[in-house]
């Protein structure tokens, strides 16, 4: 059975500290330190339904709250700050999981500034990058913008991507990852919408659009 969430403390550069949850099951093949959205933390249901699914499978998460979510605020942190805290989590992933093959990424906020932090400078040890619903563009303002730094981003990258995602214009995600080249990955989710909800009259439900997701997250670490 997949070991449960293990809370731990990670000390940031600024030398504060946010919280952790560490879940690693039995012969992990790798790890994901996995940052949370703007809108939730590490705690969510989502968050917590990705990481005991990639459990299931096999791989490693490490989540953990950005500095705002962790002092209970809605303005998420500047970037330099999230990126700071980024690089804890994954030091953190190295030092506790030695040995085990590294990748990170998150839900929308936390995967793009797991980019912009790759972008800037390479994360140690990370292999890849995963992530579950990149946020393109505001709601209702399609914009490649929020992707130019990812031609600076050396290790491979999964997209992960609805077809109803507000904010992620699909035409525009489909030009910004072939652009990318080989770097990129883009899987595409059919009916699924930011928060990867499907409607009804899909033929689909939550359940199996999250197995969908899980399957193809814990394939690409492995692959990898």
């Amino acid at each position: 059975m997949p070991a449960h969430p293990a809370p731990l403390t990670i000390t940031l550069p600024s030398g504060g500290q946010v919280s952790g949850l560490l879940q690693a099951p039995a012969q992990a093949q790798a790890c994901y330190v996995f940052a949370h959205g703007a809108g939730a933390g590490m705690d969510h249901a989502f968050m917590a339904a990705i990481a005991q699914g990639l459990a299931e499978r096999g791989i490693a998460t490490l989540r953990f709250n950005f500095p705002f979510m962790e002092q209970g605020s809605k303005r998420p942190d500047a970037p330099a700050v999230a990126q700071a805290a980024v690089r804890a989590a994954v030091a953190e992933a190295a030092r506790r999981l030695p040995g085990l093959p590294l990748f990170a990424g998150g839900k929308s906020f936390g995967g793009r500034m797991t980019t912009q932090a790759q972008a800037a400078a390479p994360v140690p040890g990370v292999r890849g990058i995963a992530l579950v619903g990149f946020p393109l563009h505001p709601a209702g303002k399609p914009s490649t913008e929020r992707a130019a730094h990812l031609s600076d981003v050396k290790v491979p990258m999964l997209f992960l991507q609805g077809t109803r995602d507000a904010l992620a214009d699909l035409d525009l995600v489909t030009q910004t990852t072939a652009g990318l080249g080989k770097r990129a990955t883009l899987h595409i989710v059919e009916g699924a919408d930011h928060a990867f909800q499907v409607l009804v009259r899909s033929g689909r439900n939550n359940d199996q659009v999250r197995d969908e997701l899980l399957d193809t997250l814990a394939g690409w670490m492995k692959q990898h």
